[in-house]
């Protein structure tokens, strides 16, 4: 069932990284200078795009709005562009973005470079919803129970083709600990990006559902159970993931029941998986899943990531011992990681985890290869 191969040696890795690197040099930004827009100023709109809505948690200040939804719903439902300065402060509210336009939110921060320092913070105390859910219609963002899922119907409109979230932070503390989906963001039918953004849940962190498309640049995502879940294809670059607990796995996806092209599943890339704080590592020593079968379509890949003795020898799991969902489809793999949760021979014991050559991987190395539509909408900073 496993397939495992050898991977590249540090030095080959080096020209082959230096190659994805030129690449992502074309990518698509921002028509202005975001942060600019961002810097804490006088005029808060200062060298903001003309146009640009402000939101403020002060009623008696001069911002615009003072709920970051009122201002996304004042928002034409056309494909014209838009952008929200967001101020510091604790927003408790639900966020849905359904229009097709282009949407760009902007925290207002001193360090855009820094998620760590920022300033805005979206809070949602609910197990139902999420923080913030980019999808067309509600029908579209549902997620269903069992290996199979809501089964979506095949006349749903594709959403916003690009929106972007910098330097925001959202958090659903439904329970400090897991209790079912406690959903920090969701997209469906969507094309969403987050960079310097961090994601604070337990359990079913972040939901990337049918045809949706979400990029993750310089993000912090913490949770505990399945807290990567989904059927569609989010690719995560440079970024922390924050162990805190062991349950389930880290990853837990379907098949997509949709006939577009793309390579739907969740790749990790370049990034760390560590736990949340010093307290807890201890515990959690050699007991998390790098992700399990939601159903045998599961796919999902870590790549040139850095993975902490938290890990389990084996990588992946099965579902469970009763109901493995695990077949000769099922893609759980891992390409050139690294660190002291990386173990070859534990790996092939497990007789799960796939070990890619870089053939095996190319094919799926960069987010223009792996979304529906390619990446022009993705700003790789």
């Amino acid at each position: 069932m496993s397939v495992f191969k050898s991977s590249l040696n540090r030095s080959l890795l080096i020209s082959f990284t230096a190659t994805l690197l030129v690449r992502a040099s074309h990518a698509t930004s921002l028509p202005f200078n975001r942060t600019e827009c961002q810097a804490s100023t006088t005029d808060p709109l200062q060298g903001c795009p003309l146009g640009t809505l402000l939101v403020g948690t002060n009623a008696t200040n001069t911002s615009s709005f003072t709920s970051i939804q009122s201002a996304i719903l004042s928002l034409p439902r056309d494909n014209s562009s838009a952008t929200i300065l967001i101020l510091p402060g604790v927003y408790e509210e639900q966020l849905n973005i359904t229009r097709p336009g282009p949407l760009n939110l902007l925290g207002q921060t001193e360090s855009p470079l820094n998620a760590s320092s920022n300033t805005v913070s979206v809070i949602w105390h609910e197990a139902t919803g999420n923080d913030v859910n980019t999808a067309p219609t509600l029908e579209s963002s549902l997620t269903g129970s069992g290996p199979t899922g809501y089964a979506v119907p095949a006349n749903i409109s594709f959403g916003t083709s690009d929106f972007r979230a910098y330097n925001l932070d959202f958090t659903n503390d439904y329970l400090p600990y897991s209790a079912g989906p406690s959903l920090a963001v969701g997209v469906s039918y969507a094309n969403a990006a987050f960079y310097y953004t961090r994601f604070f849940s337990y359990q079913d962190t972040v939901y990337v559902g049918k045809r949706g498309n979400a990029y993750f640049h310089q993000c912090v995502i913490a949770g505990q159970t399945d807290f990567l879940y989904g059927f569609g294809t989010p690719w995560i670059e440079n970024s922390t993931l924050l162990l805190r607990g062991c349950g389930g796995g880290i990853t837990a996806w379907k098949g997509t029941n949709t006939t577009t092209p793309n390579k739907y599943g969740v790749y990790v890339h370049a990034s760390s998986v560590v736990p949340a704080n010093t307290s807890i590592a201890a515990d959690i020593k050699g007991k998390c899943s790098l992700g399990r079968p939601w159903n045998s379509l599961h796919r999902s890949i870590f790549a040139q990531t850095y993975l902490s003795e938290a890990i389990r020898a084996e990588g992946y799991t099965a579902w469970s011992s009763s109901e493995p969902r695990v077949d000769a489809v099922t893609f759980m793999a891992e390409f050139d990681d690294f660190g002291p949760g990386w173990d070859l021979e534990g790996r092939k014991a497990g007789n799960v985890t796939r070990v890619l050559t870089e053939e095996e991987w190319f094919s799926f190395s960069g987010p223009e290869k792996v979304f529906e539509d390619g990446a022009a909408w993705v700003d790789e900073e």
